[in-house]
């Protein structure tokens, strides 16, 4: 093959370039990473360096995750714009760029948004605070983290659970932690023939035994309804938020003992159907007592007497 036409000078001119652009690209690749590199950890620091700064009493824990977030992806950006300048690209260039491919990236990505702008409207509104026990239509648990885009809660029985932003805010948030009384509630069913009167005084007389109920407002036993099983009796007083569930468990435990003391069971739910036979109308009583006192009520059928037929 004849070569003549090949410029020798002119090939080693363009070897020279080409390596001078090798060697020029090269160094501009070890410098990106480097930054790259350098911007990634400088940018885990700037979140643990805020959320050190604002680890103080007077600020909210709520908004600690938030800003700590914020800051590190601010570093990130600066550190990627960085690294695209170290190859010629002009920073009008990545401002168009970003410009141009915000809408396509706003479209496939709008849930992501949606959890920021939820999660910045959640810590400027403050619904809730860390530590305080929220239920959001269906997903309770107690608050960890608010971050830009989950908020991170603890459930009843120790399991984490992470939501997106958006979600808990388009929910209504129901906070169980906010106020620091809640008032108590709790019915009970004696049969119409217990003595309402005496049972209404056992229930006041243990409200006002236990120091764990506020005095103001004043605690009440009263009758509210009457059900097909008995006369319904409501017990109800206000407590501090931190007593409540154990006052209420220990009331559970201790209207059953004091309404037995003075002689009165709390009423067994009785069920009959009538069933024909032998040309005559009969009756199957059964008796159903899921929760019911180990002491038959006055007017229920006695356990031998359950399934059996009774005449009409």
């Amino acid at each position: 093959m004849d070569l003549n036409f090949i410029d020798a000078d002119k090939l080693q001119a363009t070897w020279a370039y080409l390596l001078q652009l090798a060697v020029h690209q090269g160094l501009n690749v070890l410098a990106a990473l480097a930054i790259l590199l350098v911007g990634w950890w400088l940018s885990g620091r700037a979140r643990n360096a805020v959320l050190h700064a604002f680890d103080r009493p007077h600020v909210d824990a709520t908004l600690r995750p938030m800003l700590g977030s914020v800051t590190q992806w601010v570093v990130r950006v600066v550190t990627v714009i960085l690294v695209l300048s170290q190859f010629g690209v002009q920073t009008a260039s990545i401002i168009a760029m970003l410009g141009a491919a915000g809408l396509a990236i706003g479209l496939a990505l709008q849930g992501t948004l949606q959890n920021i702008a939820a999660g910045i409207m959640l810590v400027l509104l403050r619904p809730f605070r860390v530590g305080q026990y929220i239920d959001a239509q269906g997903i309770a648990g107690t608050v960890r983290e608010t971050g830009l885009f989950m908020t991170e809660l603890t459930t009843f029985d120790g399991v984490c659970l992470r939501v997106p932003n958006n979600k808990i805010w388009g929910s209504a948030i129901t906070n169980y932690s906010e106020n620091p009384t809640r008032r108590l509630d709790i019915e009970v069913t004696v049969p119409f023939g217990a003595d309402v009167q005496t049972a209404l005084g056992v229930l006041r007389r243990m409200l006002a035994d236990d120091k764990r109920v506020h005095e103001v407002p004043a605690a009440e036993a009263m009758v509210v309804n009457f059900t097909s099983e008995g006369v319904t009796l409501n017990v109800r007083c206000w407590t501090s938020n931190d007593d409540y569930w154990n006052l209420r468990f220990a009331f559970y435990e201790r209207i059953k003992r004091e309404l037995q003391a003075v002689g009165i069971d709390i009423a067994v739910p009785v069920q009959e159907l009538r069933v024909p036979g032998n040309g005559e109308q009969g009756a199957v009583v059964l008796n159903h007592t899921p929760h019911a006192s180990p002491h038959a009520a006055p007017h229920s059928s006695p356990p031998s007497a359950i399934g059996t037929p009774r005449r009409a």
